[in-house]
């Protein structure tokens, strides 16, 4: 839709959205009849909202347009991206402040640039004692850096909303795929299962240092580790880090780079027909399926980190998901909240950094 406009019945589209590409794209193309002109609200750079059916998949601008008039008959193909386009594109307002909360470092990137609508999906993010645009960055680094400081992601809602955070691990799963060696309640078309090694560490440990600051004096011997327990040999990893402020930060980094490891070492690609749930929605980045293949000896539940949308007149309408390990995708943007048991006396656990 453009410009109050719905312009429908596409030759081919392809609709891609991933949590981990900062803006994602839209591609389609048309048949024209001869003598058909380009209607005048169709330019580069205008304002549009992709839809499939009712349901907005993403709003953003047009990127490109290429008119084609030859024979047998003319084409018009159109490519654009969503709302995260002008982070990736344009530098980031060069600034430098004191003492910012997250929301106030993020509005200070993207307002600028036009984005107003802004999300923080997180219980707990940290208090910036000192931020500084350099020239020249663009404003997705700049805003990457920003949520990766507090362990946090970017990512745009398909209503234009800006969301830094993460999933929220507890919702129910949406729908259930079905692979059965004999094909009865099979909704799939394949199903792809890779594993990798590439990446994954026994044993990460952080090291590093802080610098000092009006309020406390630097610290050094900064040490923290997490074990990744799906890795039977031994493969450490030391990773130096020159800037960090304190032990839970150092644990929060290790964490994660256990985490990122095992998001690469599992990869589950689904296809399917349509391109909504059983329920009727939309399948869309974030949501958790359970996975049922018995060729895979697979019955577990599983993160959607992408989905790519295809189809058009005469073509099938198809789904391709991609799937990785549930729970491990931003770990810490939501705190698992535990019931207070009373007790006579205080008594100490073990913390144990894995991720089992």
């Amino acid at each position: 839709m453009v410009a109050g406009q719905v312009y429908e019945n596409w030759s081919t589209y392809d609709l891609d959205s991933d949590l981990l590409t900062p803006a994602d794209r839209w591609h389609v193309t048309l048949g024209l009849d001869a003598g058909s002109r380009i209607p005048p609200a169709i330019v580069p750079a205008a304002e549009c909202v992709v839809r499939v059916g009712k349901d907005d998949v993403m709003r953003g601008l047009i990127d490109e347009i290429s008119h084609e008039v030859s024979r047998p008959r003319p084409s018009l193909s159109m490519t654009g991206r969503d709302g995260m386009a002008v982070l990736v594109d344009c530098s980031a307002p060069i600034f430098t402040a004191k003492e910012l909360t997250l929301d106030q470092v993020v509005a200070q990137i993207v307002r600028p640039l036009g984005i107003t609508r802004i999300e923080i999906r997180a219980d707990d993010a940290q208090r910036h004692e000192k931020v500084s645009i350099d020239p020249g960055i663009t404003a997705w680094d700049a805003l990457q850096q920003a949520a990766e400081a507090n362990g946090l992601w970017a990512w745009c809602e398909p209503d234009g909303t800006l969301v830094v955070g993460g999933p929220d691990y507890s919702t129910d799963p949406v729908d259930e795929l079905v692979m059965q060696i004999d094909g009865q309640g099979n909704n799939l078309l394949a199903l792809t299962r890779e594993v990798s090694m590439p990446g994954r560490y026994s044993e990460i440990t952080v090291l590093g240092q802080s610098h000092g600051t009006t309020r406390a004096r630097g610290k050094h011997d900064i040490r923290a580790a997490a074990q990744d327990t799906g890795i039977e040999r031994h493969r450490p990893r030391i990773v130096c880090e020159y800037d960090i402020e304190t032990i839970d930060h150092a644990r929060s980094r290790a964490r994660k780079l256990v985490a990122d490891g095992r998001l690469q070492g599992l990869t589950l690609t689904a296809t399917m027909q349509g391109h909504r749930t059983a329920s009727g929605k939309l399948w869309t980045p974030g949501q958790r399926v359970r996975v049922r293949s018995e060729p895979h000896d697979i019955d577990d539940i599983f993160f959607l980190l992408a989905r790519k949308f295809t189809g058009g007149r005469g073509r099938p309408t198809i789904t391709s998901l991609i799937l990785k390990e549930d729970g491990v995708w931003v770990l810490d943007a939501r705190k698992k909240r535990q019931r207070k048991k009373k007790v006579g006396k205080k008594k100490l656990t073990p913390v144990v950094l894995d991720l089992k």
